[in-house]
């Protein structure tokens, strides 16, 4: 080879190939629904841009991968280095106009998050706000092929400190996520290893016998014998009936609204968690069904005997790859009793449901699947994006984040925000984020959907107030403990 001929290949841009779950997200993104996870966070004092630009450069870019672009070619998708990378492009100053409150905030953030980013650059961008509410917010958004919105949170929390001044080499913050990878890995890999790979191995012959098997519900016990409980698994979910047609599913626009409420003390949430023997989680979300069930009533929508379900992210990667990149999570149906007017039974149908769901493959099936949609032909993946989406209403997530302060770039963050996307004919996305001893709870729709999110958002303070409230009128007197949570939470539905 000449000289030139050497130059010309250590130049050539490197390219490495994605992962077929990456691929999968890369592929699903749709005018109505971009695939991006949008973040806000706000700032009690200014930020400055020089300082910001310097910690990106100096943390973020630390992971080669933002300096990559993602290219989707007829041999498939992969990252490929950007020889024209500009962080100036990436990392942008601008204002809002008149008050610049929160309502300016939340105007912004829903049109950022209604536009795309260009595919010809990095998937990413961070937008500094200037003189927000006596302070600054960072708005960022990121494509969800680079990863998943648990490894973005860690990543994010990566540009942070503990102190205002950090000393050098002083260890970054770390978010104290359950490890629930850990435990899903041994429940559900280990015993089932030999099934996964198989399944896994399938490819796009495993979404072709699924929606088969849609058609065709005979097929089904060919295919669980095929792939064990895995199969079953995605036998039971593809038998799941539609979700009602109910506002919350109207068809799609390309314009999202962003709304978040004030923040609720953790140690609130986790008083009733422990009282009736749930989790946080599953507090939080019954809060949730019930302000979408006021919100339908005040739409002269009835829900009586309609139940809706959300698609769960669930993580899958250890603790210790907790900021790993790419994207490690299956997806697991969770009931919303919207039709349920006493706030205790729909917690105690959330709880349930949850408890069910632990104990299936659920999660680990859909990621199977996402990994099948990534080697499958684009008629299948939409079809496939179709079926699953039709089963769901909405999106939810919950992020459990540190429960310290913490600072950028010298400035404290005071809330923190974030929104993973909606796919198919999804449109609605909730999200629970705790962090620094308070609970912050946001919804983004399609305007279609929701035109006014606040309307929502509004509910969701008054809802997780009528379960503190019947929580105070259990005797306190005898401890109560997880066995009883049964009897405790029956106790509580009929005094309510």
């Amino acid at each position: 080879m000449t000289d030139s001929g050497v130059k010309q290949e250590r130049d050539a841009p490197r390219r490495e190939t994605m992962s077929k779950v990456d691929t999968a997200w890369l592929r699903m993104e749709r005018p109505t629904n971009l695939m991006m996870i949008t973040g806000v966070m706000m700032f009690a004092e200014p930020l400055e841009l020089a300082a910001l630009k310097k910690l990106i450069a100096e943390r973020w870019l630390a992971f080669r991968r933002f300096r990559q672009k993602a290219v989707d070619a007829s041999t498939g998708a992969h990252w490929e280095d950007d020889a024209d990378f500009d962080l100036d492009w990436h990392v942008r100053l601008t204002a809002l106009p008149g008050r610049a409150d929160k309502a300016a905030l939340e105007h912004l953030v829903s049109l950022l998050a209604s536009t795309g980013l260009d595919h010809s650059k990095p998937l990413w961008q961070f937008h500094l706000v200037e003189r927000y509410n006596g302070g600054s917010a960072v708005i960022a958004r990121i494509h969800h092929c680079y990863a998943d919105g648990i490894a973005l949170v860690q990543v994010l929390l990566s540009l942070t400190d503990v102190s205002r001044e950090p000393r050098p080499g002083a260890d970054l913050p770390r978010a104290w996520l359950k490890d629930d990878g850990h435990k899903i890995t041994k429940r559900f890999f280990d015993p089932a290893v030999e099934q996964f790979d198989r399944a896994m191995k399938m490819g796009g012959k495993m979404m072709e016998k699924s929606l088969e098997m849609y058609r065709d519900p005979g097929l089904a016990a060919v295919l669980a014998k095929e792939g064990g409980e895995i199969a079953r698994e995605l036998g039971q979910v593809l038998m799941l009936p539609d979700d009602p047609d109910t506002p919350l599913k109207a068809g799609l626009g390309v314009s999202k609204r962003c709304a978040w409420a004030p923040p609720l003390p953790l140690e609130e949430v986790k008083t009733i968690a422990r009282a009736l023997g749930c989790t946080v989680n599953d507090v939080l979300l019954a809060a949730a069904a019930g302000a979408l069930r006021g919100y339908l009533l005040d739409q002269g929508f009835e829900p009586n005997g309609c139940g809706i379900r959300a698609t769960v992210p669930v993580n899958l990667r250890p603790l210790e790859h907790a900021k790993k990149l790419g994207n490690h999570f299956g997806l697991v149906f969770l009931d919303l009793p919207i039709h349920e007017p006493n706030p205790l039974r729909r917690l105690q149908h959330v709880a349930g449901n949850m408890r069910h769901i632990k104990s299936s493959r659920q999660a680990i099936m859909t990621f199977g699947v996402l990994a099948a949609l990534g080697m499958a032909p684009p008629a299948v993946q939409k079809r496939a994006l179709e079926l699953f989406s039709k089963k769901g209403t909405v999106v939810a997530t919950n992020v459990p984040g540190p429960q310290l302060p913490l600072y950028m770039a010298g400035a404290q963050i005071s809330e923190l925000m974030f929104w993973v996307p909606q796919s198919g004919s999804i449109g609605i996305g909730i999200s629970i984020l705790s962090y620094n001893d308070r609970v912050h709870f946001g919804l983004i729709s399609d305007a279609k959907c929701i035109a006014r999110p606040q309307d929502v958002i509004d509910r969701f303070a008054p809802e997780f107030e009528k379960l503190l409230l019947a929580t105070m009128l259990e005797d306190w007197n005898a401890p109560i403990l997880p066995e009883d949570s049964e009897d405790t939470l029956r106790r509580l539905v009929c005094r309510a």
